[in-house]
């Protein structure tokens, strides 16, 4: 039998950069806010509050004064910057720079529009989960103003009269936000204009295929994953559509050896918010479970 884990998954550019803050920071300092978990995987935040970390909300941010705090992966709307310099709190910008130019280019768009009073035109459309931590930064950037799709089902609710100016959340399917592009331009008004950004992360967006591929490769699938991961869900549905024989854990401990019976190779992959460890410490387990590891 082999076992294979997938070198092409685990953190993406944008979490490695910000756990690497973190721990130069951690390494200074006996402790160290963030602002959210600093990546949607258990067992790696565990990590990191041993060694000092401590995740705080919004709502606890307004109590602190004169400390440091890290900013996530994710981004953050302008209030929580504004928030930072009336507490006096020193903040560590971990923002994914994909992400920061993504909501620079945003709130240049919307004071454009702003500049041209309530006879403003243009709806700023973006692609991405309600309620998500980028897609509340991005909407920040436009005073709440931009409008939130979910799916191409909810595309209908825009304005086709008026001009339209579509983003995306960086780490949005790519195929659904071509769909959504094609669905517009087929209903734009022709008085109306359509501009559209491809602001998904190839980094993110080129693991869809690749872990499509790597599960067809494998009699069985691990896909490690914290619960809390949009990204997770969305790549274990393409390895279960590519593979029926594909479990989603969140550690060593939940593989049960009955999904690996009959196997000659299993593969172990994961999501953007999925340490390489973790990964490695599963290997470790199945082959205990095999009778191939002391």
């Amino acid at each position: 039998m082999t076992i294979e884990i997938d070198q092409g998954s685990g953190f993406c550019f944008g979490v490695t950069r910000a756990i690497g803050k973190a721990e130069e920071e951690l390494a200074k300092e006996e402790r160290l806010y963030c602002l959210g978990d600093i990546v949607h995987n258990g067992k790696e935040c565990d990590r990191l509050q041993q060694m000092g970390l401590v995740t705080i909300n919004h709502e606890q941010l307004r109590d602190i004064h004169d400390a440091k705090v890290l900013l996530r992966a994710h981004g953050e709307p302008p209030s929580t910057y504004a928030l930072a310099r009336e507490r006096s709190i020193n903040l560590i910008d971990a923002t994914c720079p994909v992400v920061l130019h993504l909501q620079e280019r945003i709130k240049k768009a919307y004071e454009g529009t702003r500049g041209k009073g309530q006879g403003a035109r243009e709806q700023i459309v973006i692609f991405g989960k309600n309620g998500h931590a980028e897609v509340l930064g991005l909407v920040g950037q436009t005073e709440e103003t931009a409008i939130i799709i979910e799916s191409a089902e909810e595309v209908s609710k825009l304005d086709f009269s008026r001009d339209i100016c579509l983003y995306s959340q960086t780490t949005m399917p790519l195929d659904e936000f071509r769909g959504i592009v094609e669905y517009i331009k087929q209903h734009i008004s022709p008085d109306a204009t359509f501009t559209y950004y491809d602001t998904i992360c190839r980094q993110v967006a080129n693991r869809m295929p690749n872990i499509r591929n790597f599960a067809l490769r494998h009699d069985a699938v691990l896909f490690v994953c914290g619960k809390k991961s949009s990204n997770g869900r969305v790549l274990f549905n393409e390895c279960k559509k590519a593979n029926p024989r594909s479990y989603m854990i969140d550690t060593a401990s939940e593989i049960d050896v009955r999904w690996l019976q009959g196997c000659e190779s299993i593969g172990i992959c994961g999501a953007t918010s999925t340490p390489k460890w973790l990964m490695e410490e599963c290997k470790i387990r199945v082959e205990q479970l095999l009778g191939r590891h002391e």
